[in-house]
C-alpha cells in the first residue's frame, strides 16, 4: 500500500495541493523574509529545497509515465533532416546506458549516407524497408568478448536510443538484426557487417532507425495491459 500511494501518479499530485498551500507557500514566505531582516533561514531553505525536489520528482514520474505511453515504433518518416543537437542527443543517451560490470561493450556506427541506409534495408528478407526511408540510423553492435551479455548491455542502450527520440518529438524503430537472415539464408549481420565495414570481433543486434514522424499513432492503450502475466511470489497460482 505504501509502494502504491508514493508511486501512484494520481495519489501524488492530490497530496501535492494541500501540501502546497500548508506547507509550500509559507516557507516562501519565510525564506524571503529571513533574506529580508538578515535572520538565519537554513531551516526553511532546508525544507523548501526539499519540497521543491518532491515537486521535480513527481513531474519526472509524470513525464516518464507519458513517455511510455506514447512512445510507438514508427516506420515512416519526414524528408527533415535531424539536427546535430537531436543527434547528440540519441548518442548521449545510448552512451549513458548501463552494462554489466561497467565493460561499456557497445559500439555505434551512425549512418545518414542515402545509399548506406539504402542498402541496410536489403540486409534482411523482410521487416528492415523502413531504414530507407529514415534520415538516420544507428548501427549497434558490441564485443562479445569483452562481455558475455553483450546482448542485454545492446539492447539496454537500443531501448534508451528509442526513449530519447520520443522524448525529442521524433520517431524511431528498433530493426532487429541478430538471428536474421536474407530469403537465401545469408545471415543479416554478415550483409550489415560487409556494407559498413566492421570488424569480425563485432556482433550486429540492432538498427535503430530515427527521424521526424511521417504518420500519426495513438498512444498505448492500456486497455491492453497483459496483467495476468504478472505472478506474485511464485509462477503458480495459490491451490484453491
Amino acid at each position: 500500500l505504501f509502494l502504491f500511494l508514493i508511486t501512484d501518479k494520481t495519489v501524488l499530485w492530490y497530496a501535492s495541493v494541500p501540501i502546497y498551500f500548508i506547507i509550500w507557500c509559507p516557507l516562501r514566505f519565510l525564506r524571503g523574509f529571513a533574506t529580508v531582516s538578515g535572520a538565519p533561514a537554513s531551516m526553511s531553505r532546508f525544507f523548501y529545497l526539499s519540497l521543491h525536489v518532491y515537486f521535480k520528482a513527481i513531474e519526472v514520474m509524470e513525464k516518464f509515465s507519458e513517455l511510455i505511453r506514447i512512445r510507438r515504433s514508427m516506420r515512416k518518416f519526414t524528408e527533415q533532416e535531424l539536427s546535430q543537437d537531436e543527434v547528440v542527443a540519441l548518442l548521449r543517451a545510448a552512451l549513458m546506458a548501463p552494462s554489466s560490470k561497467g565493460t561499456h561493450a557497445w559500439e555505434f556506427v551512425v549512418v545518414d549516407d542515402k545509399e548506406l541506409l539504402a542498402g541496410l534495408s536489403q540486409c534482411k528478407d523482410k521487416g528492415a524497408e523502413l531504414i530507407a526511408g529514415a534520415p538516420l540510423a544507428v548501427v549497434v553492435l558490441a564485443d562479445p568478448a569483452v562481455s558475455d551479455v553483450w546482448v542485454e548491455d545492446a539492447s539496454v542502450a537500443t531501448t534508451l536510443m528509442l526513449l530519447q527520440a520520443e522524448d525529442l518529438g521524433l520517431g524511431a524503430c528498433w530493426v532487429q538484426m541478430r538471428n536474421r537472415s536474407m530469403a537465401d539464408g545469408k545471415p543479416a549481420e554478415e550483409m550489415v557487417r560487409a556494407l559498413l565495414h566492421i570488424p569480425d570481433r563485432l556482433r550486429v543486434l540492432s538498427v535503430v532507425a530515427v527521424g521526424h514522424k511521417g504518420m500519426e499513432r495513438k498512444p498505448f492503450n492500456e486497455d491492453r495491459l497483459l496483467w495476468e502475466k504478472v505472478h506474485i511470489n511464485t509462477f503458480d497460482a495459490p491451490a484453491e
